[in-house]
């Protein structure tokens, strides 16, 4: 199914993600998945694509000392059960945010179910730019999280 994830920068220092989800917590807002990275990582992903592309958004000058800063903040990317509110929320309280449309699917906890699921959306020809997932216990659900680069043809895949 098509789900709204947020994505947003906090500062990279004890607390923060504390801060966070007690904010979200005090309006009883879920954290239905929730992923974090180095914000640097995603920096010298943009100056890779920089490179692919020959596009020059930035001089390579620039984007070092982006790295060197970004390394001060971490990149959050999370699924809420109540988008719309959250968004109001970290708009309230002055995040730094973006949204992007993602597929969250429940499989099944055993070998070969996110395997079917990468399969399929590589024959039909779309790119999986990032995924992530969790596991709660060997007898339930595991929920994934794909960031297909078109999310039209991916939503068409898993149509029921």
């Amino acid at each position: 199914m098509v789900k709204t994830e947020i994505s947003l920068f906090l500062k990279n220092e004890p607390g923060e993600l504390g801060k966070l989800s007690t904010l979200l917590s005090n309006e009883n807002i879920n954290i239905d998945a929730l992923t974090i990275q180095d914000a640097s990582a995603y920096v010298q992903e943009l100056f890779k694509a920089r490179g692919r592309s020959l596009k020059r958004i930035a001089s390579s000058a620039s984007y070092n000392s982006m790295r060197k800063d970004s390394a001060q903040f971490a990149l959050i990317r999370i699924l809420v059960d109540q988008t719309d509110k959250t968004i109001d929320l970290l708009s309230k309280h002055d995040y730094i945010f973006d949204i992007m449309p993602v597929i969250a699917i429940h499989l099944e906890n055993k070998p070969g179910a996110m395997a079917e699921v990468a399969m399929k959306m590589g024959e039909e020809g779309v790119n999986i730019n990032y995924v992530y997932g969790s596991v709660s216990s060997p007898d339930e659900k595991c929920l994934f999280v794909f960031c297909p680069e078109d999310i039209d043809a991916a939503s068409k895949i898993f149509e029921e």
